[in-house]
């Protein structure tokens, strides 16, 4: 158990730090946000907050005089920041784990490396668009960093579509488009010496923003047992410590191909406060602060659904029904799709 003194930094104070925050407290570990942003919902719920920039060196430093070790609830800060940090306190995952999965293209060069199937992808470039094969169309053109819920994504049926856009510039990824059945994903914990998977978790999405989470998914024990063993594979190849999710594209043959990675709490995980003995949230709070080990074990079916943009009003204005959980982050601004709370039934 971590002394009394021992504070947890969280980097990030959106709904997922908010969540983190609520585990910690539960289980008595003090937590200090840092956020960049005043609409940070997570600042409430934390022992102690800081606002400023991720690349403000004099508060990055007064942050870490208060802290004991640093985690974080979204994976795109600088790595050169994490890395410089590093030197003097602990984080968890490593930032060198973020400096693989930042990146769009090494993320995937690493998984085809240890025999991991994903989608088939290109880097783009400006001057050889018209040397594409036809047959890697439709694709979806993403940023190589950055970018999350739809954001800084363009779809391209033909070649001819392609070439006419105008990029920016070459800092993009080329993935082929997949004739997939179900979109699933896999949360694991990733303690010092063992891992453990959650049941892998149906998701529907609409226009790249997850929409609603199933679990457990609607899938055969095979392709089941192959998404946890997958997932633990990964976790055990980057050497991880902490909660991190598995997205996952299931095709019609029955093939799994991984979409991406994310090293930290998930969207689709928000079901497990309800549907499970422990939380992702508090498992992550266990494994990176050293706590005692729990494995997960579902207890409920559930169905999360998420509130976006004005949506949300519905959700706090419908009847509550027993066994049904809403949560509303808190956040100031009420902008569409953006993710503004979610409720959970179990059954």
């Amino acid at each position: 158990m971590p002394s009394k003194n021992f504070v947890l930094g969280i980097f990030g104070g959106g709904q997922l730090g908010k969540l983190l925050a609520i585990a910690a407290k539960r289980l008595k570990i003090k937590t200090y946000i840092y956020t960049n942003s005043i609409d940070s919902p997570a600042i409430y719920y934390a022992d102690d907050f800081i606002i400023g920039s991720y690349l403000d060196k004099k508060k990055l430093n007064l942050f870490i005089k208060k802290i004991s070790i640093i985690t974080f609830e979204f994976e795109n800060i600088p790595f050169s920041i994490l890395k410089n940090l590093e030197k003097n306190i602990p984080i968890f995952p490593k930032p060198e784990i973020l400096k693989t999965l930042q990146n769009r293209i090494s993320e995937k060069v690493f998984l085809n490396n240890i025999g991991v199937k994903t989608t088939e992808f290109k880097k783009l470039e400006r001057n050889k668009l018209k040397s594409l094969d036809n047959n890697f169309f439709p694709i979806l053109a993403k940023t190589i960093n950055l970018g999350y819920d739809g954001k800084g994504q363009t779809f391209f049926k033909n070649k001819s579509e392609i070439i006419k856009y105008k990029f920016p510039n070459d800092q993009y990824i080329l993935e082929k488009i997949v004739n997939l059945t179900k979109e699933i994903s896999v949360v694991i914990v990733a303690y010092k010496n063992k891992i453990f998977a959650y049941e892998p978790i149906e998701n529907l999405h609409s226009e790249q923003i997850l929409r609603q989470s199933i679990s457990p998914a609607r899938i055969n024990r095979n392709i089941n047992e192959e998404a946890k063993t997958i997932a633990i594979r990964i976790a055990k190849r980057l050497n991880y410590r902490g909660v991190m999710c598995v997205e996952y594209f299931l095709k019609k043959n029955g093939d799994l191909l991984v979409n991406e990675i994310a090293p930290r709490v998930h969207n689709s995980g928000h079901l497990t406060l309800e549907s499970y003995n422990v939380s992702q949230f508090e498992s992550h709070i266990r494994s990176v602060c050293n706590l005692q080990s729990i494995q997960p074990k579902k207890i409920m079916n559930a169905i999360m659904k998420n509130a976006l943009g004005k949506n949300i009003y519905k959700f706090i204005e419908r009847k509550s029904y027993n066994k049904e959980f809403f949560y509303d982050y808190g956040k100031m601004h009420v902008k569409e799709k953006r993710k503004l709370g979610h409720l959970t039934k179990v059954f």
